[in-house]
C-alpha cells in the first residue's frame, strides 16, 4: 500500500488537520466543517488556519519528502526528518542556513 503524501494547505484551499485529506469550509457564520471526515470546530479556527498559509514559507526551508513540513539541522552537518527518520546531507547554501551564517545579522 502506497501512503500518499501530505496534503498542505493554501490560501482558498484549508486541508483538516484531523484526516489530512479533506478540505475545511465555512457552514455557516461560527461553524467548520471537513468535507471528508466531517470534523466539525469553531469558524475561527479556520480563519487561523487561512492566515498560516497565507505566510510566506509556510512549508519551512528544509520540507522532507515524506510530507513533514521542516527537516532539522543536526550539529553533525546533517538534515534529520523526526517524522520518518530521513537524514540528508546539505548543500553548500544550506549549511550556511543552517548554521546562520546567511547575511548580515538584523539588530
Amino acid at each position: 500500500m502506497k501512503v500518499s503524501p501530505l496534503r498542505a494547505s493554501k490560501p482558498g484551499h484549508i486541508v483538516c488537520p484531523a484526516c489530512g485529506s479533506g478540505e475545511l469550509g465555512r457552514q455557516g457564520s461560527h461553524l467548520t466543517v471537513c468535507d471528508s471526515c466531517v470534523l466539525s470546530t469553531n469558524g475561527a479556527v479556520l480563519g487561523t488556519l487561512e492566515q498560516i498559509a497565507a505566510l510566506p514559507e509556510g512549508l519551512g526551508h528544509h520540507a522532507c519528502e515524506c510530507g513533514h513540513p521542516e527537516m532539522r539541522y543536526l550539529p553533525d552537518g546533517v538534515f534529520h526528518c523526526p517524522a520518518c527518520g530521513l537524514e540528508v546531507l546539505p548543500s553548500e547554501a544550506s549549511l550556511a542556513i543552517g548554521k546562520g551564517h546567511l547575511g548580515p545579522a538584523s539588530a
